[in-house]
């Protein structure tokens, strides 16, 4: 038997190599594959946060990442597809704040539940809410347009992405703060509304920066109001409400991830860093900050914490004023 044992000892060798390098961090990560959820169809907004983000993370996690596109029922697809993955972080649902905090107020029934079926991982960007007016409007700033407003006979009109939407519920906190009354247009997505926007067939629109740059770039929209508590990097130039004299006008359009709920802290905490490290890499900074979203990582904590109080904020409107989904 002696002249086996050379091979036996090299097949024992290499029984130890390969056990060693299973072993090893990281062993496992390229078979690991790291989704993003998106409840939107490809190339809308969240698409490109999405998108913009993947290859870096997945540098970052050292698997690949990829982007799943599951549109629909208002989020609840994609929100349903998540809370139903393995609790690992290896499913992650990119949302914007409609979906997990005025939702629950707009529907009488969801399919999901944003604090009970998922996981809060972090706040991945900051969209504030510019009110745009067609480029030879006669108003300058918003306190102009709430001056005419106030003295019209016939309301001013403001056009949204929906009934229920952060635009529409943007209109609704101008009313309240500057005591006038404006006649809300809905329409079926952003683009359509913009159009009508920049044809002269409704007064304004509240819209998130990225989605309205391009058009105040080229000169064919003006900004005359910041929905936020200050001025914009990319509109420095354009006040808020509150430095106008019309505070409570505040409408962020975040959009944060979460994975699904039972997932454990040390997997929610890896997914944070390596997010966080994402959002702060040159690259992925320079084109968020470019298309007007502002990169804003959080603790798992922070973003729960916000998802809370923009719930109560949302609700208190959509059930004050008793607004129905279309």
């Amino acid at each position: 038997m002696k002249p086996f044992q050379p091979l036996r000892r090299h097949a024992l060798h290499s029984l130890v190599a390969a056990l060693a390098l299973a072993c090893a961090p990281g062993a496992f990560a390229q078979d690991k594959v790291t989704r993003i959820v998106v409840a939107f169809p490809p190339g809308g907004p969240v698409d490109f946060v999405a998108r913009t983000l993947g290859e870096q993370l997945g540098k970052e996690l050292g698997q690949q990442v990829i982007i799943e596109n599951k549109a629909g029922a208002n989020g609840a697809i994609a929100a349903e597809y998540v809370s139903r993955s393995a609790p690992d972080a290896h499913t992650l649902w990119l949302t914007s704040v409609g979906a997990v905090a005025i939702n629950p107020s707009l529907y009488e029934k969801l399919s999901y539940d944003p604090v009970r079926d998922l996981t809060p991982v972090t706040l991945v960007v900051r969209n504030v809410e510019v009110l745009v007016v067609n480029a030879s409007a006669p108003y300058n700033t918003g306190a102009e347009f709430v001056a005419a407003a106030g003295k019209s006979q016939q309301p001013l009109t403001l056009a949204s992405s929906g009934t229920g939407s952060v635009p529409h519920l943007a209109m609704e906190q101008l009313a309240d703060a500057s005591k006038t009354k404006l006649l809300h247009v809905p329409y079926k997505g952003a683009a359509p509304a913009i159009n009508d926007v920049l044809a002269g067939h409704v007064n304004g629109f509240f819209g998130d920066i990225p989605g309205l740059i391009g058009f105040i770039k080229a000169g064919k929209l003006k900004p005359i109001g910041i929905a936020a508590a200050k001025r914009h990097p990319l509109l420095p130039e354009v006040k808020t409400f509150a430095e106008m004299g019309v505070p409570g006008v505040d409408s962020d359009n975040w959009y944060a991830m979460y994975a699904a709920k039972g997932t454990p802290a040390a997997e929610v905490d890896r997914m944070n860093q390596a997010l966080r490290r994402t959002l702060e890499t040159e690259s992925v900074k320079s084109r968020l900050m470019a298309s007007g979203a502002e990169p804003a990582p959080s603790t798992p904590a922070e973003l729960a914490a916000l998802q809370k109080t923009d719930a109560a904020k949302w609700s208190a409107i959509v059930v004050g004023k008793k607004i129905k989904p279309d």
